[in-house]
């Protein structure tokens, strides 16, 4: 990992690590945040403040062509992958959520193909070894699911990584980080539109740990690690950016294991090692041009 450019291993850790964390902080806010609701207010709330913070900058505004796109990536990655993945959460533990996402770099790295970004030898078998990590460690805990929030995840699955890679292969963000700010706020006001079309509101008292749970999906989950992992995608392949899915098992299930009261079994150190190993294996694939990124 140390032979990794300094600004993509940071982006990589805070995803690694800030993903990880936001499973449990969700369960936390969705004691007094409805679903749809709680995702569109942190990233309408984050997309606004990078927005404010750029204009203040002097950084011009997107083009008509760039909101639209922005609309487009902002409805298919957090309108369904993030919006979906808060309905699933309602129905599945926030260890098990994060096991079941672990097949995104299977569905990534097919959608990647389809525009000519296949996945080499070394990548298909650090993704297939942290799958198998990820099925072990879900095997280490009390987790449940239902079949509704199974269903959930699917779709949030398909419509992030058909996002992530549309974002970089066939639609035109605004550069920089101006894209990121449109995305969110697009995204975060769909996600809200639907809240509301759904009958959602804020009539349940918002209690200080959701708040605080709250505060940070805005400030860390979206501001920093969402913003991390689309600089991700511009700059290393689709199997390493979306390495974070066999990484965030491992913190959410510890956090729940803290936190949340679930058990872990012994053989959760067994997942973590084959996790490693699946992160050490996609990394070693780069291309040299990667690592001149």
């Amino acid at each position: 990992m140390r032979a990794l450019p300094r600004y993509i291993l940071l982006a990589l850790l805070t995803v690694y690590l800030v993903w990880g964390s936001t499973y449990f902080a969700i369960h936390v806010a969705l004691q007094s945040f409805p679903p749809f609701l709680l995702m569109g207010s942190r990233f309408l709330v984050a997309g606004g403040l990078l927005f404010a913070w750029l204009k203040w900058r002097g950084t011009p505004n997107p083009s008509r062509l760039q909101w639209r796109d922005a609309g487009i990536v902002g409805m298919l990655l957090l309108g369904g992958g993030m919006g979906l993945t808060a309905v699933g959460q309602q129905y599945v533990s926030s260890g098990m959520t994060a096991v079941f996402i672990a097949c995104s770099p299977m569905v990534m790295s097919l959608c990647a193909g389809i525009f000519g970004v296949w996945p080499n030898k070394r990548e298909w078998l650090g993704i297939l070894t942290g799958f198998c990590g990820a099925l072990l460690l879900s095997g280490s805990a009390e987790l449940s699911a239902q079949p509704l929030g199974m269903i959930a995840l699917l779709g949030a699955i398909i419509c992030w990584d058909l996002g992530s890679v549309l974002s970089q292969k066939k639609l035109h963000l605004a550069p920089g980080a101006m894209g990121f700010a449109s995305e969110m706020l697009l995204g975060g006001a769909f996600l809200c539109v639907i809240g509301f079309a759904k009958g959602e509101n804020f009539n349940t008292p918002i209690t200080l740990p959701a708040f605080f749970a709250w505060s940070y999906l805005v400030v860390a989950g979206s501001l920093l690690a969402f913003t991390a992992y689309m600089y991700l995608l511009s700059k290393v392949r689709p199997a390493l950016a979306s390495s974070y899915a066999y990484v965030n098992p491992v913190i959410a299930v510890a956090l729940g294991v803290i936190f949340g009261g679930e058990t872990l079994a012994p053989r959760a150190m067994l997942a973590m090692a084959i996790i490693l190993l699946s992160v050490l294996l996609i990394t070693l694939a780069r291309k040299p041009e990667d690592a001149a990124s």
